[in-house]
């Protein structure tokens, strides 16, 4: 592999219900993120010729001689890799967070023992997806990691997203360049069928609990505040976002937003729509709009739709990051679709879809979900698209006034 001193050797902590193909597929992309995101191993073990960094996974570098490495996981006392080495770099493919204890031998006598123990050290959290949801999905981790585990925090997260995450997490270093005597890093990311980045697939736990799960954390990360801005709009308003990043996200039951507009507006809302995108067309589906919305669309500051989103009475939107963003900003969502299971993203009581018909294909880690929008059912038949389009107005309509009801509005 490219860009280290010596050849890589990689190990797995578990079996991999994978196609050796695939696996081949993860191994490289594993080396790509070694040399682009880590660089090579610089934590000095006090023993010459012997460097070791959880950088990339757990990463040990022996130079030449007749040494003997033992890693496996602290807590449980398993063992992972166990074998004589020389001039090797040793990494584990898993990239979560485990207990690592190392033992190194030469000639049969141990020289050097570490556990692994993030108290005082530089620790690298990467926010690795670059969807608006997932993203939002981990910034409470980053404070929790920090005061949990007692580490020296900083982290790097995508470019549409820094301003907002500065935002709010205010006393953590964002940072663009990987500082060296970095000590250990960590991806944040859905972990979708990619069984190194999480120790079970993504899509079998909400989404408020990934982080939890790739940092071994003892409970869910508590909500962080939205600092307020100032209020822009005096008159009543309801943000809605109609559009999401496909169209199996999107609420397709024929002018249901046009429906649910208009009955907004009888109650005295204005209805302002905060797509990016006036309209969106996608596999000959299209989401626009609803023509009695007030328009504004546009690819705004995230900061700027989250003040907006901070003072609207309730947003009503598909599971997607405009979703994210007023959960983000403490505003009620009425959140519409079915391709997602109902406790996939936050907890929200106002998560409306049909349990009658097809749907939470994305939680079902059975079938191809990435690139097959209805996984489940044929195309041109009347079933696809069923679980969005079988949820009716009347359906959004309840949740709405459910939310208004508890919260006061009526």
């Amino acid at each position: 592999m490219g860009g280290f001193r010596y050849p890589v050797e990689y190990f797995s902590c578990k079996d991999f219900d994978k196609k050796p193909e695939d696996i081949q597929q993860m191994l490289m992309c594993m080396a790509d993120w070694g040399r682009k995101l880590s660089g090579p191993v610089r934590g000095e073990t006090g023993i010459d010729g012997v460097r070791l960094d959880f950088n990339n996974g757990v990463r040990v570098e022996v130079t030449e001689g007749p040494w003997h490495v033992t890693i496996g996981d602290y807590d449980s006392g398993m063992v992972f890799y166990d074998a004589d080495v020389s001039e090797k770099l040793i990494v584990s493919m898993e990239k979560y967070y485990i207990h690592w204890h190392i033992r190194i031998s030469y000639e049969g006598n141990l020289v050097f023992e570490h556990v692994f123990d993030m108290r005082d050290q530089k620790v690298r959290l990467i926010f690795q997806s670059w969807l608006l949801g997932d993203m939002q999905s981990f910034l409470s981790y980053v404070p929790y990691v920090r005061d949990y585990y007692g580490a020296d925090v900083y982290y790097w997260i995508p470019d549409s997203m820094k301003e907002a995450a500065q935002h709010i997490l205010k006393d953590v270093p964002l940072r663009e360049d990987f500082d060296e005597d970095t000590y250990a890093t960590f991806y944040f990311n859905a972990g979708l069928d990619i069984p190194c980045l999480m120790p079970i697939d993504g899509r079998q736990v909400p989404m408020t609990q990934t982080g939890q799960i790739i940092m071994n954390l003892p409970s869910e990360a508590p909500k962080l505040p939205w600092p307020k801005g100032e209020r822009k709009i005096k008159e009543p308003y309801v943000c809605i976002g109609v559009q999401a990043s496909s169209v199996g996200k999107g609420w397709l039951y024929p002018h249901g937003w046009d429906e649910v507009t208009e009955y907004l507006k009888s109650l005295g809302y204005r209805v302002l729509c905060i797509d990016k995108e006036k309209v969106m067309d996608d596999r000959g589906y299209r989401l626009e709009m609803p023509e009695g919305a007030e328009d504004y669309t546009g690819d705004l500051p995230l900061i700027e739709r989250l003040d907006m989103l901070t003072y609207a009475d309730f947003f009503i939107g598909l599971a997607s990051g405009l979703s994210w963003l007023a959960y983000t900003a403490d505003c009620p969502v009425v959140m519409i679709g079915g391709f997602s299971a109902y406790w996939t993203e936050f907890p929200n009581p106002y998560r409306v879809y049909n349990r009658l018909v097809c749907n939470a294909c994305y939680n079902d880690v059975r079938v191809n979900w990435q690139g097959n929008m209805c996984p489940k059912q044929q195309a041109g038949t009347d079933k696809i698209f069923e679980c969005s389009k079988k949820i009716s107005p009347r359906m959004v309509l309840d949740a709405i006034e459910r939310l208004r009801r508890d919260k006061g509005l009526v």
